[in-house]
């Protein structure tokens, strides 16, 4: 085991999410979403050097020929590096703490991360295999929710997922994990990945976040009978979202017609999620969408969630498409839960 020195008791809070080490003596962390600098301090530039190349060779980093490096502790926290000169003034160290327990619907309920409807819809559409996107800029918690939408997976289907580290805490029992290999001798790409899922009979694939071509196979594996499959996107909005992914397929297929590329889309995708950070630090949903298909060239899509006047995660009263699948073999809901005058009984 590696000695953290101060920052052992950092690792203790679970209300610490990440953890950042900008010098010797300026220690920062996350705390419920909040930056905040801490009093821990190593004792000297020393003494957090001495960590530093620690982890690196606890990992069997070669330091001597680049200045960056990402890896998983022995605890399972995923970190990065830096060293000089890319950090001119002394490396750095930014931790990622990950999360014993996934958290359940209710207590995103609780904490207002979405509502008692919202969780009731997105159970059905995970049972009802779905093919989910969820969209966020950085730390807004898009990990964590795909932590929780995998744990809707019913246990008699086999699950592979694919990361660059590994963040997905599965608690499925037929659940395969595949990681990226990037090193001199070996290079296993995301897209690699998720093509080799592809021949292990998976019933649903989760990439972790599609970052780069994955992302076309991934949409791939959606149109061809891995339904209920989920990613992650790098987005701002629901809308950038979509421009997100059009990015990314090209990188795929640069010769790809346009027209082409949105329809591939609007056929694998039926719902984006939306996550914000706010100023306080707070996790929310802020809209839910679903696709419709093509119109000429352009992606049809309308809102089912939407946060209204209050601030509160409601329907907008339109009954989504995917109410068809959700309730087949057997009615689940009907148009009229989408009411916002509609309350949901305790009982559903």
């Amino acid at each position: 085991m590696l000695n953290y020195g101060p920052l052992k008791s950092l690792f203790l809070s679970d209300d610490m999410s990440e953890i950042m080490v900008n010098s010797w003596d300026h220690v920062f962390v996350e705390h419920k979403g909040c930056l905040v600098r801490t009093a821990a301090r190593f004792m000297d530039a020393r003494a957090f050097q001495d960590l530093v190349f620690a982890i690196l060779a606890h990992d069997k980093h070669d330091f001597s020929k680049t200045y960056n490096f990402d890896g998983i502790l022995p605890e399972g926290h995923r970190y990065n590096i830096t060293l000089p000169p890319l950090s001119p003034r002394g490396p750095t160290l930014t931790i990622r703490k990950f999360l014993e327990k996934n958290f359940s619907l209710d207590q995103m309920i609780a904490s207002d991360f979405l509502s008692d409807k919202t969780a009731r819809f997105l159970k059905l559409a995970v049972e009802a295999r779905l093919n989910i996107v969820v969209s966020g800029g950085t730390g807004t918690g898009k990990t964590s929710f795909l932590n929780t939408l995998a744990s809707l997976i019913p246990e008699d289907q086999r699950v592979v997922s694919v990361e660059d580290t590994q963040e997905l805490r599965p608690t499925h029992v037929n659940w395969i994990y595949l990681k990226t290999i990037q090193n001199e001798q070996t290079k296993v790409t995301a897209r690699d990945c998720v093509y080799n899922a592809l021949r292990m009979r998976p019933d649903r694939i989760i990439v972790g976040e599609c970052r780069g071509s994955e992302a076309f196979d991934m949409l791939q594996a959606m149109n061809t009978g891995h339904e209920g499959s989920m990613t992650s996107i790098h987005s701002n909005s629901a809308n950038d979202c979509l421009a997100r992914l059009e990015t990314l397929i090209n990188v795929a297929n640069p010769d790809m017609p346009l027209k082409m590329v949105r329809a591939q889309i609007s056929q694998a995708v039926d719902i984006i999620i939306q996550l914000k950070r706010l100023a306080d630090g707070r996790r929310q949903i802020s809209e839910i969408i679903e696709l419709n298909g093509m119109h000429t060239e352009v992606i049809t899509r309308a809102e089912i969630f939407t946060r209204n006047k209050t601030g509160k995660l409601d329907v907008t009263g339109l009954v989504p498409d995917v109410i068809q699948r959700i309730n087949s073999p057997v009615k689940k809901i009907s148009a009229q839960f989408f009411d916002p005058n509609t309350q949901l009984k305790k009982s559903s």
